[in-house]
C-alpha cells in the first residue's frame, strides 16, 4: 500500500516537471539554414604569460554584430573553438569557421598555438640587488626591482606594434610593498592596493623600473592592455609662445646686428692701432738714431768749446799767437753742427706729423666702439635664451674688452696728447739752436774778413771771452738736451713696445669679433623663423601620434572582413604562495535527490 502511494506521488512529480522540446533531428526531420550576415566584427586577444614573459597560451573571443540571422563563415588557424552564445554546434574545416548565429550578438572562442603576440615581452627581477627567479621570490623580504621591456616583435604583423597603444598595470598589496618608486610610471592609490601604470606609444619599444621595499613577497598578474591608438590629436594653442619665440627671433637678429657694429668698430680700432704703431716704429726709429748719436754731437760740442778756450786765453795772455785757420775751422764746425741740428729738427718735426696722424686713427678708432652697458641681468637673459653658450661666451668677452681697450685709452689719453707739443718744443728747441750757431760762424766769418789784427787785439780777445761764455752755455744746454733725447729714447721704447701688445691685442681683438659675427649670424640665421619651426615641430609630432586614419585589420588572418576593432589583453603568472590543502572534517555522505524524494515517503 505504501508503495503504491510513492508511486503515485513519484509519478506526480514527473508531471510538474518541465517539458523539453523535441528538436527537428529528433523528429527525423533537417531543415536547410538559411544565410546569414553580420556588420562588424571585433576580436579580443587573450594571452597568458609566465611570469618573465614567456608567452604560454592564446585564445580569441570572436564578437560579431547580426544583421540577419542564420549562417555566417569567419576564418582562423584555430586548435578548437567553442559557442559562447548558445548551444547550437560550430563546424571548423581547416581555417575555415562556419556557425549558426540567431542572436543580435553572437560570441564564439577560438584557441590559437604558436601565434606571436606584436610585441616581446621581458620581465626580470632582482631582490636586494642579485638576479633572481619568480619563484624565489616567494615570502622573501628585501628591496625589490622589477624590470620590464617591450620590443617589436619581427615575425608578427607591425601594425599593431606601429598604431596600437599599451598600457602595462602592477596591482600591489599596500601590505606588501612600501616606498614604490616607478620613474616612468604613474602610481595611484587603488582601494588599499596601489595601482602602478606605464604606457607604451605606438612605434615605440619600453623600458620600465618598478623599486620597492618588499615584506613576504606575493605579486599579482601583471596586465598589458594593448589598444588602437585612434583618438585625434589637437594641436596646441600656442599662439603667446610664438609671439615670444617671434621676439627671441628679433633680438637674435638686433644681437647679430649689433656684434657687426662692433666687429666694425674693432676693425677701425685695429687700423688705426695699426698706424700708430707704424709711426710709433718711425719715431721710435729716429728718437733711437738721434740718442745715438747724441755722444758725438756733446763730444763735437765739446771740442769747439775747448777751440774756443785756448784761443781765449791766448789772446787774453798774449803769449800765443792767433792763428787765422783757427776761426775758419772753427766756422766750419759751427756752420756743420747747425746742419746736424737742422737734420735732426726736420726729423722730429716728420715724427711729429706721423705720430699725430696716428693719434687721430686711434683715438678715432676708441670713439667708434659703442659706449652703452650691459647690465648682468641682460647677460643672464641673453644666456637662457637658448642662444649657443660658446657664441655668448665670445660676444660678452669681447665686449668686456672693448670696454676695458676705451677705458685704458681715457686713463692714458693726456699723456698721448702731451706727445705733440713736447716733440713742437723739441723741434724749436733744435732750430734756435742751430739758428743761433749760424750766426756764431757767420760773425766769426765777418770778424775775420774785417778784421785788423794789430789794431783790434783788444776786441777780438772781448768777442772771444763773449763767445766763449755763450758756447758754454750752448754747450751746457746741448748736454742738457742729449741727455733728454737720451732719457725719452729709453722710455719711448717702453711705449712702442706696449703700441706693439696693443696692435696684437687689436688684432686679436677683430679676429674674435669676426668668429663671433659668425656665431651671431648662424644664430640669427637658425632661429629668423621661430614661430614657423615651431608650428613645422608640433605638426610632426601631432602627425607622429595621431593614429585616427588607422583602418584595423584581423590578428587572426587577413580572410576576415568587417574587422571593427581589435584589442589585446595579455596577463602574466602570479607569483604566490602554494595554497595549502586543509583536511576536511568528515561529512556525512550526501544523499542524491533520489534518496531525499524517496524520505519524505519513509
Amino acid at each position: 500500500m505504501r508503495f503504491k502511494r510513492a508511486t503515485a506521488l513519484f509519478t506526480a512529480f514527473l508531471l510538474v516537471l518541465p517539458t523539453v522540446p523535441v528538436s527537428a533531428e529528433d523528429n527525423g526531420k533537417t531543415e536547410p539554414e538559411a544565410k546569414g550576415s553580420y556588420s562588424e566584427k571585433h576580436e579580443v586577444v587573450y594571452t597568458t604569460l609566465d611570469a618573465t614573459g614567456d608567452q604560454e597560451e592564446m585564445y580569441v573571443v570572436n564578437n560579431f554584430t547580426i544583421e540577419e540571422p542564420g549562417k555566417i563563415v569567419d576564418y582562423g588557424p584555430y586548435t578548437s573553438v567553442q559557442n559562447l552564445t548558445d548551444v547550437t554546434e560550430i563546424e571548423q574545416q581547416n581555417e575555415k569557421v562556419e556557425l549558426n548565429a540567431e542572436e543580435e550578438e553572437y560570441y564564439y572562442q577560438g584557441n590559437l598555438e604558436g601565434k606571436p603576440l606584436p610585441w616581446n615581452i621581458d620581465v626580470s627581477y632582482q631582490l636586494d640587488g642579485e638576479a633572481m627567479n619568480p619563484e624565489e621570490l616567494v615570502g622573501k623580504d628585501g628591496k625589490l626591482k622589477v624590470s620590464i621591456d617591450t620590443t617589436k616583435n619581427e615575425k608578427a604583423d607591425e601594425s599593431f606594434f606601429n598604431n596600437y597603444l599599451m598600457q602595462i598595470t602592477m596591482k600591489l598589496d599596500s601590505m606588501i610593498y612600501e616606498n614604490i618608486q616607478a620613474p616612468e610610471g604613474t602610481v595611484a592609490n587603488a582601494g588599499k592596493d596601489r595601482q602602478v601604470t606605464f604606457t607604451v606609444m605606438p612605434e615605440k619599444e619600453g623600458s620600465f623600473t618598478l623599486m620597492a621595499d618588499v615584506t613576504d613577497l606575493e605579486m599579482e598578474s601583471i596586465e598589458f592592455a594593448a589598444i588602437p591608438s585612434s583618438m585625434s590629436i589637437d594641436a596646441p594653442d600656442i599662439g603667446g609662445m610664438k609671439n615670444d619665440m617671434g621676439s627671441l627671433s628679433n633680438a637674435t637678429a638686433e644681437i647679430n646686428k649689433g656684434v657687426g657694429e662692433l666687429k666694425n668698430g674693432i676693425s677701425e680700432l685695429n687700423d688705426g692701432a695699426a698706424s700708430l704703431y707704424d709711426g710709433s716704429e718711425q719715431f721710435n726709429n729716429g728718437i733711437q738714431g738721434v740718442s745715438n748719436g747724441s755722444s758725438e754731437l756733446v763730444e763735437g760740442s765739446a771740442s769747439i768749446k775747448n777751440a774756443l778756450q785756448q784761443m781765449n786765453d791766448a789772446v787774453a795772455s798774449g803769449s800765443g799767437e792767433v792763428n787765422v785757420s783757427d776761426f775758419a775751422k772753427m766756422e766750419e764746425g759751427l756752420g756743420q753742427l747747425s746742419s746736424g741740428l737742422n737734420e735732426v729738427e726736420k726729423g722730429l718735426t716728420n715724427l711729429k706729423d706721423q705720430y699725430s696722424q696716428a693719434h687721430q686713427a686711434l683715438s678715432q678708432s676708441i670713439e667708434a666702439i659703442p659706449g652703452y652697458q650691459i647690465s648682468e641681468q641682460e647677460i643672464q637673459a641673453l644666456r637662457e635664451s637658448g642662444a649657443d653658450p660658446e657664441v655668448v661666451n665670445k660676444l660678452v668677452e669681447t665686449y668686456q674688452a672693448a670696454q676695458t681697450a676705451k677705458g685704458t685709452y681715457g686713463n692714458v689719453k693726456e699723456a698721448y696728447q702731451a706727445v705733440v707739443p713736447a716733440l713742437e718744443q723739441s723741434a724749436g728747441s733744435l732750430n734756435e739752436m742751430s739758428t743761433n750757431l749760424n750766426t756764431m760762424a757767420d760773425q766769426i766769418g765777418t770778424s775775420m774778413e774785417n778784421m785788423n789784427i794789430g789794431e783790434s787785439v783788444k776786441q777780438l780777445q772781448e768777442g772771444l771771452q763773449s763767445l766763449s761764455s755763450k758756447y758754454g752755455e750752448f754747450h751746457a744746454g746741448l748736454k742738457e738736451y742729449t741727455g733728454g733725447v737720451d732719457q725719452l729714447a729709453g722710455s719711448y721704447g717702453d711705449i712702442h713696445s706696449g703700441i706693439g701688445s696693443l696692435t696684437n691685442g687689436t688684432s686679436e681683438l677683430e679676429n674674435g669679433a669676426a668668429e663671433l659675427q659668425e656665431g651671431t649670424s648662424e644664430l640669427a640665421s637658425s632661429t629668423s623663423d621661430l614661430p614657423g619651426q615651431m608650428d613645422s615641430e608640433i605638426e610632426q609630432m601631432v602627425e607622429e601620434y595621431d593614429k585616427s586614419d588607422f583602418e584595423p585589420a584581423s590578428f587572426v588572418s587577413a580572410k576576415n572582413e568587417k574587422v571593427g576593432s581589435v584589442q589585446f589583453v595579455i596577463k602574466t603568472e602570479s607569483i604566490k604562495k602554494d595554497e595549502e590543502q586543509e583536511e576536511a572534517p568528515e561529512k556525512e555522505e550526501e544523499k542524491s535527490f533520489w534518496d531525499r524524494l524517496l524520505d519524505l515517503f519513509r
